[in-house]
C-alpha cells in the first residue's frame, strides 16, 4: 500500500480537534499502515506466534508505559500500556514509531573508532575488548597525571540506576563533572527549593484541576508527560474545566484552549505579577495560607532591623494592570478578568515552561507563576502543584575515595554549579561549554556522553562544536548516529531501549512517586552492550577503590539488588507507584529559613547577598533592535522531536507543508510585517540573527503578532539518514544562551532577528 503525502496528511491531521487532543486515534493505526511508506529497511514479519511484552518508553521524559506486539522475535507494533498511571493506553507519535528506530539504518551496530577528521564520517570497526582497553588506557594515564577532574560526562538524566552508575563512576575516579542536560525541571526544582525549601520535583495534579492558567506551556505539544497532558486536557473539557493559554503565538494549545491571551514574548513574568496585583488589591487571595503559612507577603524587617519591601508592596507599587498592559501588550481589562477568573476557580493551577519545556527559562518567571499558586493556596492540594520527593530507592554504600580521587573532587565543578555564585543550581551545561572554550579554570581531557546530543540541542551550535573540538577524547554511548556521536572519537553503542532492562523513575510533572521498567522486547539486534555493564567493566579495569565502589557482577545484578522487592512488582505490572502518596500539609510542607512558604527568598545568592522576589530580574533577547528589528521565537510541535533523538520517517511524513516542504522549512510571519519588508507567501527569505543565518521560506500567518517571527524546533539535523538530514533549520544554530542572573541557567526564550528577500 502506498499513501501519497496529501492523502496521508488528510488522514493524520484532518480537522482534528480529536486527533490533536488525544493520542487514542493513533492506536487505531494498524501494523501495515505504520510501515506503509515502503522504506527499503521495512521489516517483513513472517507468520508465527504472537506475543505481547510490557515495557517503558524512554524517547522523551514522559515515561509512558508501552505494550509491544511481537511475531516470533520480531516487534511489529507499539501501543500504550493499558492501566499505566502515566498514559493508560495512550501513545504519542514518537512512541508509536519507535520500531523505526529499533530497525532503522541509523543504529550504531558495533563499537567504532574514528579514523578520519571529526565529523567526516570515517570509522573503523573494533572489538569490544579493544574499545574498552582504549578507554581504560586514557583514563589510567589521566589519573596518574593528576588530571582525574578533567574527565566529564553529559547525561540526559540524573535519575535511575544507569545515570547514578555513571555519576558514581566519576566520583570514584575523581571527577565532580557529571552534568545533566537542561530543561524546565532545573528551574522548577530551584523554584521549589527557594520558595518552599524542599529538594523535590514539581508534580501537577492536572487531572483534578478546574482551571489551568498556562504561561506558554505546550499542553498538547509535549509539555511534561505528553500523553498524560493530552488526556488531562480532554478530561477538563468533559468536566467543565477551563484552559487559558498565555502565549505569544497561536500554538495548537492556544487554538484548543478556552481562551488565548496573546502576549509580547518574554513578558510572561510581568503578566503573572499583574494578575497577582489584582488578586491582592481586591483581597481575593487565600488569607489563611498567606497569614499563617507564608513569609515575605507583607513588609518585613531583616536581621539588622532594616525594613524590606514584601511581595504585596512589590506588586502593588510596580505591577498595576495599566503598567503591565504596557509591558505585555495584554489589555488592562483582560488582566483584571484573568485575575478574577483564576482566584474564583475552585482548583486553579498556574504552570509555565515554554513549549515542551526543553529549555530551563528564567527563575523570575517561574517564581512569579508559582506565587500565583501560593496566593490561591493551591500548593500540595488536590488540583494544584505538589512537591514530589526525589526517588530514594538507590541506597548504595558511600564511595570510598583514594588520594587521587579526593584531589580531583576538590578541584570543583567546571560548570560553576553549586558554587558561591550559583549555590543552589545543580547543573549548568551552558557554562560548562563556555568554560571549556576559555580553558578556565581548567580544561576537559575526556568526555562521556549518554542520552544527550548537545551538538543539536544546545543553543549556539557553532560555539558548542568549537568547545567540543577542544576536548581530545570523546566517547559516545549512543544507539544512533546523531550529531554529537558523529563528532566522537569512540562509539560504544548501548542497547536500544527495546533491547534492555532499565528503571525509569519519575516522569516529568507526574504528581506521585512512580518507577517504570524497560525490559528486552527483542534480543539485541547488533553487537551492542548495556551501558551499565560497560561502566562496570571500566571500573573493574581501573581497579583499586574505583573497582571497590562497584560490587556487582553485572548491571542486572545491580538492578536486582537496588530495587529489591520492588523488582517483582515491576516485572509483573511494568511499573510501581505509591498510590497512597499525598504531599505534606502546610504545617510540614516548608523547610525554609522561616519554616513557611517564602514570597521573599532570603540570601540565596551569596555573590550578591540580596533578597530575591518574583520579577526581580527579567531576561531580554540577545541583539539590538536597530540591526535586528524582529523577534524570533522557536516553537514546538508533537510532530517534531527536538530532544536527544531525531524524528522518525513516520513523524516527518506527518509534518504540515506549511512547516516543511521538501528540504525547506517555513518561518511564520504576520502578513502586516511581511508587507512592510516586501515578503510574500512561499517565497525564500534570508533569516539573520546575532548568532547565524539561514535560508527559509515565508508562511504568512496571523498566529504571530507584528514584529515577531516563529520557527519550528526539531528540524535542521545534519546527522541520521536521508529521511531526516538536511531538512529545514536547527533553531539552535540561530539562538544563543542568555544566562539567568540568579541561577546561571539558560533563560533565553528567543533572539532578535532580521528577515529579507533571499
Amino acid at each position: 500500500m502506498k499513501i501519497d503525502r496529501r492523502s496521508f496528511l488528510s488522514f493524520v491531521v484532518g480537522g482534528a480537534a480529536g486527533t490533536a487532543l488525544s493520542p487514542l486515534p493513533w492506536k487505531m493505526t494498524d501494523d501495515l499502515a505504520i510501515w506503509s511508506q515502503n522504506w527499503p529497511w521495512t521489516p517483513d514479519p513472517p507468520n508465527g506466534e504472537v506475543a505481547f511484552v510490557n515495557s517503558a518508553c524512554t524517547l522523551c521524559p514522559g515515561g509512558c508505559g508501552i505494550t509491544v506486539r511481537k511475531i516470533e522475535d520480531r516487534a511489529v507494533k507499539i501501543e500504550g500500556m493499558k492501566g499505566h498511571p502515566v498514559n493508560d493506553g495512550g501513545i504519542c507519535i514518537l512512541g508509536l514509531s519507535g520500531l523505526q528506530m529499533l530497525y532503522g539504518p541509523t543504529r550504531v551496530q558495533t563499537p567504532l573508532k574514528r579514523v578520519g577528521s571529526r565529523g567526516e564520517g570515517k570509522w573503523q570497526k573494533i572489538s569490544w575488548d579493544k574499545a574498552i582497553s582504549e578507554v581504560l588506557a586514557k583514563l589510567t594515564d589521566l589519573r596518574k597525571a593528576g588530571k582525574a577532574h578533567t574527565v566529564s560526562a553529559i547525561s540526559g538524566s540524573d535519575r535511575g540506576t544507569v545515570a547514578n552508575l555513571l555519576d558514581r563512576f566519576l566520583n570514584a575516579y575523581g571527577s565532580p563533572n557529571f552534568i545533566r542536560t537542561p530543561s524546565i525541571r532545573d528551574t522548577y526544582e530551584l523554584t521549589l527549593h527557594m520558595m518552599q525549601g524542599v529538594q523535590a520535583s514539581a508534580g501537577f495534579d492536572v487531572e483534578n484541576a478546574s482551571l489551568i492558567l498556562s504561561f506558554g506551556s505546550g499542553i498538547i505539544e509535549g509539555w511534561g508527560s505528553p500523553v498524560r497532558m493530552f488526556k488531562a486536557n480532554s478530561r477538563l473539557k468533559k468536566t467543565g474545566g477551563k484552559v487559558i493559554q498565555v502565549d505569544s503565538r497561536l500554538s495548537k494549545t492556544a487554538a484548543k484552549s478556552d481562551k488565548w491571551v496573546p502576549i509580547k514574548p518574554g513578558t510572561e513574568a510581568a503578566l503573572a505579577l499583574g494578575i497577582a496585583h489584582v488578586i491582592i488589591k481586591e483581597s481575593r487571595y487565600n488569607k489563611d495560607f498567606v497569614k499563617n503559612y507564608a513569609f515575605g507577603f507583607n513588609d518585613w524587617a531583616d536581621s539588622s532591623g532594616n525594613l524590606q519591601k514584601g511581595f504585596k508592596t512589590l506588586v502593588i507599587e510596580s505591577y498595576s494592570p495599566k503598567k503591565v498592559a504596557e509591558i505585555t501588550g495584554v489589555d488592562k481589562a483582560v488582566i483584571e478578568a484573568l485575575a478574577r477568573t483564576f482566584a474564583l476557580a475552585s482548583k486553579p493551577l498556574a504552570i509555565c515552561g515554554r513549549g515542551q519545556g526543553k529549555t530551563p527559562g528564567s527563575i523570575s518567571e517561574f517564581m512569579a507563576v508559582h506565587a500565583l499558586n501560593a496566593l490561591v493556596g493551591n500548593i500540595n492540594k488536590q488540583g494544584g502543584i505538589w512537591a514530589v520527593p526525589e526517588p530514594d530507592y538507590i541506597d548504595w554504600p558511600r564511595v570510598e575515595m583514594d588520594a587521587m580521587a579526593s584531589a580531583g573532587i576538590q578541584k570543583g565543578r567546571l560548570d560553576s554549579a553549586a558554587s558561591d555564585r550559583y549555590p543552589d543550581t545543580q547543573y549548568l551545561l551552558n557554562r560548562f561549554v563556555e568554560n571549556i572554550r576559555s580553558g578556565k579554570p581548567y580544561g576537559i581531557e575526556a568526555l562521556f556522553i549518554d542520552g544527550a546530543n548537545p551538538l543539536y540541542t544546545l543553543p549556539d551550535t557553532k560555539e558548542t562544536k568549537a568547545a567540543l573540538e577542544k576536548i581530545p577524547f570523546i566517547v559516545s554511548f549512543a544507539s544512533y548516529m546523531d550529531e554529537t556521536t558523529e563528532n566522537a572519537d569512540l562509539i560504544l553503542p548501548n542497547h536500544a531501549y527495546l533491547e534492555r532492562y532499565e528503571d525509569v523513575p519519575q516522569p516529568g510533572g507526574f504528581q506521585k512517586p512512580i518507577i517504570s521498567l524497560t525490559r528486552p522486547v527483542v534480543s539485541p539486534q547488533f553487537d551492542t552492550r548495556h551501558l551499565g555493564d560497560v561502566i562496570l567493566l571500566l571500573a573493574k579495569g581501573l581497579g583499586g577503590t574505583v573497582s571497590k565502589a562497584f560490587p556487582w557482577n553485572s548491571y542486572e545484578d545491580c538492578l536486582e539488588a537496588t530495587l529489591g522487592d520492588s523488582l517483582d512488582v515491576l516485572l509483573k505490572k511494568g511499573y510501581w507507584t505509591d498510590d497512597r502518596f499525598t504531599p505534606p500539609g502546610w504545617k510540614k510542607a516548608f523547610d525554609t529559613k522561616s519554616s513557611k512558604f517564602e514570597f521573599a527568598v532570603q540570601n540565596q545568592n551569596d555573590a550578591g547577598n540580596k533578597t530575591l522576589m518574583p520579577g526581580f530580574e527579567f531576561v531580554k533577547p540577545e541583539g539590538d533592535a536597530g540591526s535586528f528589528p524582529l523577534i524570533l521565537v522557536p516553537y514546538d510541535s508533537m510532530r517534531l522531536a527536538n530532544g536527544f533523538v531525531g524524528d522518525t520517517p513516520f513523524m516527518i511524513k506527518t509534518v504540515e507543508d506549511t512547516v516543511l516542504k521538501g528540504n525547506d522549512c517555513f518561518v511564520e510571519i504576520n502578513p502586516k510585517t511581511a508587507r512592510e519588508i516586501r515578503l510574500s507567501e512561499g517565497k525564500p527569505a534570508r533569516l539573520e540573527t546575532p548568532k547565524g543565518s539561514a535560508t527559509v521560506r515565508v508562511h504568512l500567518s496571523e498566529s504571530v503578532g507584528p514584529g515577531m517571527i516563529a520557527l519550528p524546533r526539531g528540524l535542521g539535523h545534519t546527522a541520521y539518514d536521508d529521511y531526516l538530514a538536511g531538512k529545514g533549520v536547527n533553531t539552535n544554530d540561530l539562538i544563543g544562551p542568555v544566562p539567568d542572573p540568579i541561577t546561571g541557567l539558560d533563560a533565553a526564550w528567543g533572539i532578535r532577528a532580521k528577515l529579507s528577500k533571499a
